[in-house]
């Protein structure tokens, strides 16, 4: 059964987590994941992405009925989360998450992944797996501590709260709170203003980031040599550029 509804307005693809009752991750939904989000990259005619979920629910976190089965080979098909993760940061253009209801465990994974994180104020997120005797396993662990320092990481995965939308802004899990009644305008508009950027460079932008971390500087100084290389050939520079001496509003188109 297909669990990702794929949606268009001008530019943005929207792509719908459907898995009643909470939209809960298992085996098939990391695979379909792992189909689907090439296209996406590959559509020229994307130039931003949009992952929200339906009703109450972003993600709820690991389908609990899989992960009783302790068996190796089970957990590291459910890792495949992982490779989803870096499918979305790898993606050359920008992915919003839409965090429109429940994110926990895998949910709160899965946003970490994206670029910008925009939560309905209904909302709760939260690394809970303490609880069951386990911790964030499939990226999360490594991810929020990268975003929120050591420290506080540590102590949100150890204590398990699930997270007010107002607690994760503060915290900086979040980039923007909205209500809920404003929550589907908001997060469209955003897009399409993201998706009206040079996503080319943003693209460009994500793996400069990506490939310098953990680096010393002056090797990651030369890959962002490298990578600059690669911008100046891109169609929106030369957009860029040229808009700027005509005193004129850019238009990009992504290449």
């Amino acid at each position: 059964m297909t669990v990702l509804k794929i949606t268009r307005f001008d530019d943005v693809a929207y792509l719908t987590i459907d898995r009643a009752p909470v939209n809960a991750v298992d085996p098939d939904m990391i695979e379909e994941f792992v189909e689907t989000l090439p296209g996406l990259g590959e559509d020229p005619s994307v130039r931003c992405i949009v992952i929200q979920g339906t009703g109450r629910y972003f993600v709820a976190g690991a389908d609990l009925q899989v992960m009783r089965d302790l068996s190796a080979e089970n957990h590291l098909r459910m890792r495949r989360w992982v490779k989803v993760q870096a499918m979305i940061e790898k993606l050359p253009k920008p992915v919003i998450a839409a965090i429109n209801g429940v994110a926990l465990g895998g949910g709160a994974e899965l946003a970490l992944a994206c670029d910008l994180r925009i939560m309905a104020d209904s909302a709760t997120i939260g690394v809970p797996e303490i609880q069951l005797g386990l911790y964030p396993g499939s990226g999360g662990s490594q991810r929020l501590p990268r975003l929120l320092g050591a420290h506080q990481a540590k102590l949100l995965m150890i204590e398990g709260e699930h997270l007010t939308a107002d607690r994760a802004l503060n915290l900086g899990m979040v980039d923007q709170v909205v209500p809920q009644g404003e929550f589907s305008a908001v997060v469209s508009a955003r897009a399409q203003a993201w998706a009206e950027k040079p996503t080319a460079t943003i693209g460009l932008l994500k793996q400069v980031i990506r490939d310098g971390g953990g680096r010393d500087i002056d090797e990651a100084l030369e890959r962002e040599e490298d990578v600059f290389l690669k911008l100046i050939q891109t169609e929106d520079i030369a957009e860029g550029l040229q808009a700027f001496l005509e005193k004129r509003i850019a238009r990009f188109v992504g290449r």
